[in-house]
């Protein structure tokens, strides 16, 4: 009996996509530029292991980065989809043997066939559930919880000692507001472990870098004008690709934190002289985060207690505000203003009106009212009661003259209405209690 001859049409692989395609290691991670190719090179992969009749689960964040990966194997297969060899659930985003080639299978005694490919969104363990694979790949590894390969992930691949690819770029200040991940260096601590396990000789493990330079098929113009639009440390991560978790230039550094970090067990005062919980307000449920932060004093040094910023409406973090008031026992709640102040203390009173609030006015730039507090750190009075991984990634990778994230931006405010910094570059307001 004659068999189907049946055409898959696959992009011819640059050069870099080529070194992880072939690579036989059984866990592989892919840090890159933004356009660098790595989405596309992963089609290609899913794609020839699809054809060695293995079973193939992309995941990515969201439906819009699931997009390039399932045009680039639509594209492929196009012509045995179109003859009817293979099944395509668009909605789905499954593509598997049909019930027209599981007959013919049959006729030369093939029982059944477990190839498949499936994209889907995932972002954590729950997500990712509910499905198994030969090869798992996670895109935007960097930006999905880290429980989705610990509790999931890793189980899935034990019956078929499946293979693992993760994908990521380094998530920029720009990018982490939309993270899942407890820790945003998770990918880059695991990047690094992998270079260590292949550096000792191990050969399932490997690492991979290119910079979206590295793909001949963009632009140059076009990354030349990216670029002009990006802070130098954005460019080092999202083009470069770039693990960066300290900026030249930051006025925190990482050393400074561990330092002066206490975690269980140290020693701690026995009582607060105040504490209060300082929020940075965001206008909308889709913009920035919204940075709330409790911070206490003890004499002339200042404690992190919590970090409960979160992205949500402005009734949503006024809710988070007020919880953290009062699972506290803060002295009252601190609120910069320059966003819209009569919305910040009307929507905190709506959900309790007798919380004090104190309004701040900013009325110097922000790198004069985040100098003072840095110096505090500097000085060893500044402490971090545990992690607060995203917090300090603000401070690390924060550089004069650029933006300031939410999480900086309250912390400042905390600091000095506790008195550790000093109140020049701030007007205060006592508007409710």
């Amino acid at each position: 009996m004659n068999r189907p001859r049946i055409l898959i049409r696959l992009p011819e692989p640059t050069d870099k996509q080529a070194e992880f395609i072939d690579s036989v290691a059984k866990r592989k991670i892919i840090r890159a530029g933004r356009r660098g190719g790595k989405t596309v090179g992963v089609g290609i992969m899913a794609v020839k292991d699809f054809m060695n009749n293995r079973r193939v689960l992309y995941a990515a964040p969201t439906q819009e980065q699931i997009a390039r990966f399932w045009a680039t194997v639509c594209k492929a297969l196009e012509e045995p989809i179109d003859k009817g060899w293979l099944y395509k659930n668009e909605s789905e985003h499954i593509i598997e043997v049909s019930e027209k080639t599981l007959k013919e299978f049959a006729k030369v005694g093939i029982d059944r066939s477990e190839n498949r490919i499936r994209a889907k969104t995932a972002w954590n363990a729950d997500t990712l559930r509910g499905d198994y694979a030969d090869k798992l790949i996670l895109d935007e590894w960097q930006l999905m919880n880290e429980e989705a390969w610990g509790l999931v992930g890793a189980p899935m691949l034990l019956d078929t000692n499946g293979d693992a690819v993760f994908i990521y770029t380094p998530p920029s200040l720009r990018t982490r507001s939309v993270s899942k991940a407890n820790d945003p260096q998770h990918a880059a601590k695991m990047f690094k472990r992998f270079q260590e396990l292949q550096k000792n000789g191990s050969d399932r493990h490997a690492s991979f870098h290119f910079t979206s330079h590295d793909n001949p098929h963009i632009s140059r113009f076009a990354l030349d004008e990216i670029a002009s639009d990006m802070t130098s440390v954005a460019y080092r991560m999202e083009i470069l690709a770039e693990d960066v978790d300290e900026t030249p230039g930051a006025l925190w550094k990482r050393e400074t934190l561990e330092k002066n970090r206490i975690l269980e067990g140290g020693t701690l005062p026995r009582e607060w002289d105040l504490v209060v919980v300082a929020v940075d307000p965001s206008a909308t449920s889709t913009g920035d985060e919204a940075g709330i932060l409790t911070v206490a004093r003890k004499g002339d040094h200042g404690y992190v207690l919590r970090d409960n910023s979160l992205q949500g409406s402005p009734l949503a973090w006024a809710n988070a505000a007020v919880k953290a008031y009062h699972d506290s026992k803060a002295n009252r709640i601190v609120a910069e203003a320059n966003n819209g102040g009569e919305m910040v203390s009307t929507t905190i009173a709506q959900v309790d009106k007798f919380v004090p609030v104190t309004l701040v006015h900013a009325s110097r730039g922000k790198a004069v009212r985040a100098e003072p507090v840095s110096a505090l750190y500097e000085k060893d009075r500044g402490h971090h009661i545990g992690y607060f991984p995203y917090l300090e990634d603000e401070l690390c990778l924060w550089v004069p003259g650029g933006p300031s994230p939410n999480r900086l931006d309250a912390l400042v405010w905390a600091f000095t209405d506790l008195g550790l910094a000093g109140k020049g570059a701030i007007d205060w307001e006592r508007v409710v209690g």
